[in-house]
């Protein structure tokens, strides 16, 4: 499905406009019948461009809901108890902070993006070393090493990495799949590195 000049526009492929009294193609999407919640709305209908300007016109996202549900659906902080990647125990395994350890959103965002800054400062720190080229100082921070990396420390660390990250530790789940790959990546290219004895 790809959209044009009318933002959401897709190619019918054959739908027709579930208006009852229409046989135009059905090219726009609106939310269905079912599952309107918190984790969007569930199932589409697909309208013409008419219908579905009737029907966002009359759409109540907040229908069914009592007054508390609605007040925390606009809360700035709504969604901040819905376990994402982020809140998950092994979400702060490449350094970065876990969500789940602060009580307060704006703390755990202060802290992601110390993190990121401080990354992006070792990375610098070590290209400007003289010793590393920038993709070898994205390896060294991909496998979580610093500048005083050996061939031994780097062996170690990768071998902890993969266990950590293969599915077989993980109960043949393959979620961590690219972060296996970005290590693999990151230990070939510093393995042949002539800065690391």
């Amino acid at each position: 499905m790809r959209g044009d000049r009318f933002h959401g526009r897709y190619e019918s492929s054959g739908r027709v406009c579930e208006h009852p009294s229409c046989r135009e193609p059905g090219e726009f999407r609106a939310p269905g019948s079912f599952g309107n919640s918190f984790d969007g709305p569930g199932q589409w209908r697909w309208m013409c461009l008419e219908h579905v300007r009737e029907f966002n016109a009359g759409y109540d996202w907040f229908e069914g809901m009592n007054a508390e549900e609605i007040l925390r659906a606009q809360s700035p902080a709504s969604g901040w108890q819905t376990e994402t990647a982020a809140f998950r125990p092994t979400a702060g395994v490449d350094g970065m902070p876990r969500w789940a350890d602060f009580n307060d959103p704006l703390d755990a965002i202060g802290a992601r993006v110390a993190g990121i800054k401080s990354r992006a400062q070792r990375e610098a720190d070590m290209a400007m070393d003289g010793r590393f080229s920038r993709d070898e100082a994205q390896a060294l921070e991909t496998m979580g090493l610093g500048l005083e990396t050996d061939r031994k420390k780097l062996r170690r660390r990768y071998s902890e990495l993969v266990r950590r990250y293969h599915p077989d530790r993980n109960g043949g789940d393959r979620k961590y799949e690219k972060r296996l790959s970005r290590v693999v990546e990151a230990y070939q290219l510093l393995r042949k590195s002539a800065a690391i004895a």
